[in-house]
């Protein structure tokens, strides 16, 4: 058993870092295809609510899958969607086809959110600790390679640059992943999920994204407009905030374990509002770098708790400790977290969204706006502290280790 959860968590966390990877390596030659194909930034704006928007379809459709099938088929099948769209994005030789890879690549990349989610709190609940702020560090270790990849090769042709990275996709598919028990959920009465108690963590998850898509989307903007950065300083200045979610979130099981989930989402709610404030009032490159680098760390850990918190409501109602409950637990988590998934999409619509439009005339004023908003998160921390589970189960769980 113990080989056998290492090689599910290895698995997981190999589908998190390929994300990442994979997002942060598009995201950075967003200009690149902006040059190549000729596009105003309207067009971009136009093409990333695209993506946005077919991410939430792939989430539908992960919800979907994993039901008449599982989680692990999801996430296999939305891994080659991804590796897919990514490279016809690369070698696409006419600009409907750049579009159509672009379509896939939205597609898929919603189904990987919500799958790869859906393995991670499974595999948490199995463990019976915290171990889901692990998993988002794989994510942000594949965001913080993509980063130097792309600064490394920024001078390469697309076709070599990035086409290959797409191969990563199809070998995380091949993992070893937690497969489900559909069998044993068919005959399973479906009880009622508390879709309002839900309903505020995902809240919670849409200021996190919030703030977490006005660092990363509008932070490099930031820096070469108030602070005349260079365009290969950007890239550099900003990677601390990546480096320091990464620490913080390798650094969670421990911490949530420790202080519990409410805690350290309060915790963090605060000390991001203070990093914001040190990016608005920033009279230097140098400082305003300090206050990504605080947001990075304090807000990290709030959108793996979210989803950590949603799935242990998602598994209420399913009580005894037969197989058959057991796959009726998972198969309510599995369907928390698709529609759970949503939320991340809105809150990112609003970080790009907001940001721009209060900031058009100077983003000090931009940033203002999640800098207040995430404050909101102190009365939701509430909400991430679950009921205690049996002693009893914990204890014979855990010799099967």
């Amino acid at each position: 058993m113990v080989t056998s959860l290492r090689a599910h968590r290895l698995a997981i966390a190999a589908s998190f870092f390929v994300q990442g990877l994979l997002f942060i390596s598009l995201t950075t030659r967003l200009p690149r295809f902006q040059q190549r194909w000729s596009l105003g930034e309207l067009a971009i704006s136009g093409l990333l609510l695209m993506v946005v928007l077919l991410a939430g379809v792939g989430s539908v459709l992960a919800e979907a899958v994993s039901g008449r099938r599982d989680s692990a088929t999801a996430l296999r099948f939305g891994l080659v969607l991804v590796a897919v769209g990514m490279a016809v994005l690369a070698v696409a030789p006419a600009m409907v086809v750049f579009v159509g890879g672009l379509a896939v690549y939205g597609v898929g990349l919603g189904i990987v959110d919500a799958a790869g989610n859906m393995q991670a709190v499974a595999l948490e609940h199995r463990y019976e600790r915290p171990i889901l702020p692990s998993f988002y560090g794989a994510w942000t270790a594949g965001g913080v390679l993509g980063t130097f990849v792309a600064i490394a090769i920024a001078y390469l042709d697309l076709r070599i640059g990035l086409a290959p990275l797409a191969v990563l996709g199809i070998v995380a598919a091949l993992a070893p992943l937690l497969t489900g028990t559909h069998d044993l959920v068919a005959s399973t009465p479906k009880a009622a999920l508390p879709w309002r108690r839900i309903s505020l963590l995902g809240l919670a998850i849409v200021l996190f994204y919030m703030v977490d898509t006005a660092a990363t989307t509008w932070g490099p903007i930031f820096l070469r407009d108030t602070f005349a950065a260079s365009d290969r300083l950007v890239p550099v200045a900003t990677l601390p905030y990546l480096v320091a979610a990464l620490v913080a979130r390798f650094a969670g099981d421990t911490v949530v374990a420790r202080f519990g989930p409410a805690a350290v989402v309060c915790a963090g709610g605060v000390v991001a509002a203070l990093g914001l404030l040190v990016i608005v009032t920033a009279p230097s490159l140098v400082v305003a770098v300090v206050g990504f680098t605080v947001v990075g760390a304090a807000a990290a850990v709030i959108a793996p708790l979210s989803f950590s918190a949603a799935a242990a409501i998602g598994r209420e109602g399913a009580d005894g400790g037969s197989a058959a409950d057991d796959a009726a637990r998972r198969a309510r988590s599995d369907q928390v977290i698709a529609r759970f998934n949503q939320f991340n999409y809105v809150g990112a619509l609003l970080g790009a969204v907001l940001t721009g439009v209060v900031g058009a005339g100077t983003l000090r004023i931009g940033f203002a706006v999640p800098m207040v908003l995430i404050l909101a998160i102190i009365p939701l921390a509430r909400q991430f502290a679950g009921p205690s589970r049996p002693r009893s189960r914990i204890g014979v769980r855990t010799r099967h280790r």
